[in-house]
């Protein structure tokens, strides 16, 4: 995975700084709560939203056991119908085809359609270098790139952001990219929008190659979906003369009867509609149509071995909805930035760190950011038990050592021989009765002490219980 937010500090440092950013957490807690409301009506809607979802499981599970075949099958079809296939390792690889890929052309500008693989690879930052130009063009991708921001939620990048911060960020840096912001712009939403709209306008009509990424691509017949709310993706995926798609190698669907199931339970988890505005599809080029040049970028970036484990894989079933996000307490204080990765909150606890690895502090970190609460596997349209996984992650990174694991280890050594022993337990229990009001509230260190930063140890009784016992029972 590309290294783009790598040395940013812990998610426990970063998250201790965001919450006391009072402007994001109020941006965050009304955007969250909107949204997940809208989308538990959308979903009530549907007396067969738990058949819809173990559908998506069980064709998620399937493709990733047979990923080979499907992905074979699927440069076959591609080819087929007049696109060239490309393959990917890693960021760096796929980072160099397509800058290559883009020079061909001539061309030293871009149209981007929202993509998180382009973000996790950074594609942006790797056609800067080459002096090639790249525009996002979502709005509120928009947004995050005209304020030299990063995205803090897969679907609602700009999420920390209010209408008067966007303002701003369209008066100062709109005329830097292109069209300038019209004279006198205010914050209502109307406004924001027609800017936005006239930026973007001139980009789409000038630009020859447009970039894009996948929401799923059908193996049967080589066809890429892309399902948006604004329409710029369909000008991007139309009006250029070259189309490059970045598609991680896990959007693979079977058929385009399994791609059913996913056009319903998608937009009800992500936006709380009942069908996406636009949807997207294409399949190679045409003589008469569309861009007459397609490549697709197949990417792995660390997905291969996340597919090696059996535990962790479930997290490639990912279908990008952000439906955990929006429940997540954890997300909903601590904002995207702190996850240190294109994907935040707890899907983005689970995947960054199989993709990326364990080596970094922040990865090490984010297996813990999270209360186990459950109420993303519950939300999650395609079953990822996101704590399982967690647990699952924690256990690797503890058996990688650390001084927080040592002591921890030691501990739970000294506690089992104490339990194997009953009379040094009970002679431990009279001991602590007996000094009990010398006891701290508080417990000292930076490992223990923050468990009870918020909270008082429990009072030891008087009297150990197995005194008691003999005493009344006996």
């Amino acid at each position: 995975m590309s290294g783009t937010y790598l040395g940013m500090p812990s998610f426990p440092k970063a998250a201790h700084e965001a919450v006391g950013n009072t402007t994001l957490r109020a941006n965050l807690r009304h955007a969250t709560h909107t949204i997940r409301d809208k989308r538990a009506k959308a979903v009530a809607e549907l007396d067969d939203w738990a058949l819809l979802r173990e559908a998506s499981k069980q064709i998620k599970d399937h493709t990733l056991r047979h990923l080979d075949t499907y992905l074979v099958q699927l440069e076959e079809a591609v080819t087929a119908a007049g696109g060239v296939v490309h393959w990917a390792t890693d960021a760096d690889e796929a980072n160099r085809i397509v800058t290559h890929l883009v020079k061909e052309t001539g061309e030293s500008e871009v149209v981007k359609v929202k993509s998180m693989a382009t973000q996790e690879i950074g594609l942006n930052e790797a056609l800067e270098e080459a002096g090639i130009a790249a525009s996002e063009t979502d709005l509120a991708e928009l947004i995050v790139q005209l304020g030299h921001d990063r995205p803090s939620h897969i679907l609602v990048p700009a999420i920390h952001r209010n209408r008067g911060e966007i303002r701003d960020i369209f008066a100062k840096e709109m005329g830097e990219w292109g069209r300038p912001a019209p004279e006198g712009l205010t914050d209502t939403p109307a406004e924001l929008a027609e800017a936005a709209r006239l930026h973007l306008r001139e980009k789409f009509l000038r630009a020859k190659v447009g970039i894009s990424g996948a929401n799923f691509m059908v193996a049967e017949t080589g066809t890429l979906v892309v399902v948006e709310s604004e329409g710029n993706g369909r000008m991007c995926l139309t009006l250029p003369e070259t189309l490059i798609s970045v598609v991680g190698i896990e959007k693979i669907v079977p058929t385009w009867r399994d791609l059913e199931v996913f056009l319903q339970t998608l937009p009800r988890s992500s936006t709380a509609e009942r069908m996406n505005p636009y949807t997207s599809m294409w399949t190679g080029t045409t003589d008469t149509d569309g861009p007459q040049a397609f490549h697709l970028v197949l990417i792995d970036n660390g997905r291969t071995d996340t597919l090696a484990d059996e535990v962790g894989r479930q997290a490639l079933r990912c279908i990008r909805c952000s439906a955990c996000l929006n429940v997540c307490p954890v997300y909903e204080r601590a904002g995207g930035h702190a996850y240190g990765s294109v994907y935040p909150g707890p899907i983005g606890a689970i995947l960054s760190p199989q993709l990326r690895g364990t080596a970094s502090e922040i990865d090490a970190s984010l297996p813990y950011a999270s209360t186990l609460c459950g109420a993303c596997y519950e939300v999650c349209p395609v079953a990822i038990d996101i704590p399982e996984v967690l647990v699952h992650l924690r256990e690797k990174v503890a058996d990688q050592g650390g001084k927080g694991h040592r002591l921890e280890k030691a501990a739970i050594k000294a506690a089992g021989w104490v339990l194997d022993h009953p009379g040094a337990l009970a002679a431990g229990e009279r001991v602590a009765a007996k000094t009990r009001k010398l006891h701290p509230k508080k417990l000292p260190g930076p490992g223990a002490g923050q468990w009870t930063n918020s909270r008082d140890l429990p009072e030891m009784p008087a009297e150990p219980f197995r005194d008691w016992w003999k005493k009344n029972r006996t």
